[in-house]
Order: C-alpha cells, then structure tokens, then sequence
C-alpha cells in the first residue's frame, strides 16, 4: 500500500505543478516568456505552440519580442496574440513581432487576483479527487479482506496528512502570486 501513497503523491504533485504553470501565465507587468505559452498559431495547416513557430525572448522588463521563423507566420503570429485574450498588443517588424507589457491597472490586477483565485480553487479540486481516489481504494482494500480496518484507518490519515500538506501548498503559492500581481 505503500506503493499507492507514492503514487498519490505524484499525482498532487503533477497537479501542484499543473497550477504554477497557469500561474506563470497570469501577467503581473513584467515580461515573461511565459506569459505566451497558452498561445497556438494557425501555422502549416495546424495549430501549433508559438514556441514552435518563433522563439519567444524578453529583452526588458516591459517588452517581448517573438522572432517567427516563417515569414509567412508573422502576421497569423500576430494575430493569434492578439486573439488569445492576453490583452496584449503585438506590433510586427519584419520577421520580429515587438509586444509591449503595458502598466497594470488597479481594475486589471484584480481581476488577475480573482483569476488566481479561480486556478487555486482547481488546484484544491485536484488534490481532493486524487485523495478521494485514495480513499476509495482504502475502502475497496478493505472491503476485500486485502488490509485491516486499523490499517485502513492508518493509511487514510496519511492520505489525509498528504493531502492538507498539498492544499496548503496551493494555498501558499495562491498568496504568493496575489503578492506579486497586487504590487504596483
């Protein structure tokens, strides 16, 4: 059984990392290439990753810039930025797509806050499916004579030791993103 917490521990894991990386999404007026992941370009028939069109770099702190490797994709590029409800602006140059990160305003960060808010609270989902699943093979082990209801007692206050260790962990990186898309 010892197996299954481990494995219950990778999923929240996977699922504590699934939110960062919608974390690293949400704007907090910097440039991060990060901040273009979610986009897909419309590119050879297919949508695809930019990254897989361009490469994407922030050469300062309020600016990023995407080299597209087709000069054909520069303008669907382009577009595909601008569509993908980032509220950015790109300005094509040549094979150079130029995106100025403007200032946040109060109204825009709170509405990231409440964004955050929303992706920590699946986050929280997550982690509680999985310990429901481990709750559920509990029962089922139980059930089928393969551990004792001791064992079983055991084993599910360990899943639930994991599990708040896991929701404190989004709750905790939640504070942490609020701190930084709150500050001005």
């Amino acid at each position: 059984m010892s197996t299954d917490l481990k494995e219950l521990e990778k999923r929240m894991q996977s699922a504590m990392d699934a939110l960062k990386k919608e974390f690293q999404g949400l704007r907090t007026g910097r440039a991060s290439v990060n901040l273009l992941d979610p986009v897909t370009v419309e590119a050879y028939g297919q949508r695809m990753p930019l990254n897989q069109v361009g490469t994407v770099s922030a050469p300062e702190s309020r600016l990023l810039t995407v080299s597209v490797w087709d000069k054909g994709l520069v303008m669907p590029t382009a577009k595909a930025i601008r569509d993908a409800g980032l509220g950015l602006n790109p300005a094509p140059d040549g094979q150079m797509i130029r995106i100025p990160i403007p200032e946040l305003t109060t109204d825009r960060r709170n509405e990231l806050a409440k964004l955050a808010h929303k992706y920590a609270e699946g986050g929280r989902v997550a982690v509680r499916n999985i310990r429901r699943d481990g709750m559920d093979s509990l029962r089922k082990a139980e059930k089928d004579h393969k551990i004792s209801q001791d064992e079983h007692r055991q084993k599910s206050d360990e899943v639930q030791k994991l599990t708040d260790r896991y929701v404190k962990q989004v709750d905790d990186s939640l504070a942490t993103k609020e701190k930084e898309i709150k500050t001005v």
